[in-house]
């Protein structure tokens, strides 16, 4: 692993960085279509080809990552079919149409002016993350689709797989004939290469996208002299309600919270309507105990089963990330829909029902970025929309909301044709 630079080397180094990247994107905007497909076909060949390296360098970052969560080791952690997985998510973002230079909208005045409005690049995109590996490659692969620069700048835990995909992908880059500072990795664990990305470095760049915990997101937001397109936590909801199909009902719950306990679409709490919670409650309460996961209720739930701990205030706040729930008894959908409104992070929520004016209320009235009707909250990614992968999960609402994948990197502009007019 690279020693910590001392803070005058990484002020220069990033400032450096910034400058490779503002011509790469420059030479990425006048690039094909073509030619960014093929590099990003190359890249899913290069990353198979460098699977042996990959898991090799990864095996280094978790023999020094014993002070993590397990739901971060499990992020960082990579085996050959997560390797193959990531090669696979490239290969799906080259097969995705291409976004630049679609025509969002096009209309003419009365004077004969045609206006058009095109995606465009944004430019240089500054990516900080934490843990994933896979968020290199994923990343670095948007960007390229959507023809910005990619400054990456991983988390120290996973500094050595991330090398690793690194280098995979700059050589498919350069084989591609495009500039190898098209996707910088940060090659540095200083935290000041942070600082020096927050303040635009020197006005290179042009977004910030945070992907990690509550304390990453907040510093880059608090510290951030460029706009940032946020990836809060998720504090996700399945609400049961009382017209819900049992059997559906008992296998979204189980999937949401316990397919992948630390991905950020994973359900954190359950709410149960009353007038079901002696009969479906209790079943899926008992589902969700005999697979190994901790459930703490509220009063109700807790005399459902003995093994259930009460939930405190700070439950149905907290998002676990592991074999852990909060169920809550609730009387309709109003009190869930407010029950969502007051602990949520309007990432991801779930209704199910077969009442489908009481599941088209609920898609309406919640507020957040991913609402759905009788599926899984871990549906919540990026892959899994048809974009082929996601920087993360927007759950601001400026820009961009939901799966941030290659079009939601990209912008607009207005061209506007004429014929000789002149404004009176």
């Amino acid at each position: 692993m690279n020693a910590p630079a001392k803070t005058s080397d990484t002020a220069a180094l990033m400032a450096a960085m910034g400058a490779a990247a503002r011509g790469a994107a420059a030479a990425l905007a006048a690039s094909s279509a073509d030619q960014r497909t093929h590099a990003l076909k190359l890249m899913a060949e290069a990353i198979r080809a460098a699977a042996p390296d990959i898991l090799k360098a990864n095996e280094a970052d978790m023999a020094r990552a014993t002070d993590l969560s397990p739901a971060m080791r499990d992020r960082l952690m990579l085996d050959a079919k997560r390797v193959a997985g990531i090669a696979d998510g490239v290969a799906a973002i080259a097969a995705i149409p291409d976004p630049l230079g679609a025509v969002v909208a096009e209309w003419t005045q009365p004077n004969g002016l045609k206006f058009q409005r095109v995606r465009v690049p944004i430019g240089v995109v500054g990516i900080v993350y934490e843990s994933r590996p896979n968020v290199t490659a994923d990343a670095g692969a948007l960007c390229l689709r959507s023809g910005n620069a990619a400054i990456l700048r991983g988390g120290s835990e996973s500094l050595e797989s991330s090398h690793a995909l690194h280098g995979a992908m700059v050589s498919a880059l350069k084989a591609a004939g495009l500039p190898e500072a098209a996707i910088q990795l940060v090659p540095t664990s200083d935290r000041a290469a942070v600082g020096a990305m927050l303040t635009g470095l020197n006005g290179a760049i042009d977004v910030m996208i945070p992907r990690g915990g509550k304390s990453l997101v907040a510093r880059v937001q608090a510290e951030a002299r460029v706009p940032v397109l946020s990836h809060l936590e998720g504090l996700n909801t399945t609400y049961v309600h009382a017209k819900a199909d049992p059997a559906k009902a008992r296998a979204i719950v189980l999937n949401a919270k316990l397919r992948r306990t630390g991905v950020c679409g994973a359900t954190e709490t359950v709410l149960i309507d009353r007038a079901v919670l002696g009969a479906l409650g209790h079943d899926i309460v008992t589902d969700l105990l005999a697979a190994g996961c901790a459930v703490r209720g509220d009063a109700s739930v807790q005399a459902l089963d003995p093994r259930v701990s009460a939930a405190s205030d700070e439950d149905w706040r907290t998002e676990y990330l592991d074999a852990i729930v909060a169920v809550k008894a609730v009387d309709g959908p109003d009190e869930a829909v407010a029950h969502i409104a007051a602990h949520g992070t309007q990432h991801t929520d779930a209704i199910l029902t077969e009442d489908a004016g009481v599941a088209e209320d609920f898609l309406s009235r919640v507020d957040s970025a991913i609402v759905l009707w009788n599926a899984s909250t871990q549906f919540a990614d990026g892959g899994e929309f048809g974009f082929g992968a996601e920087i993360g999960i927007a759950t601001g609402k400026l820009h961009a909301r939901g799966p941030v994948g290659a079009a939601e990197l990209t912008t607009y502009k207005t061209k506007v044709r004429g014929s000789g007019q002149t404004r009176p």
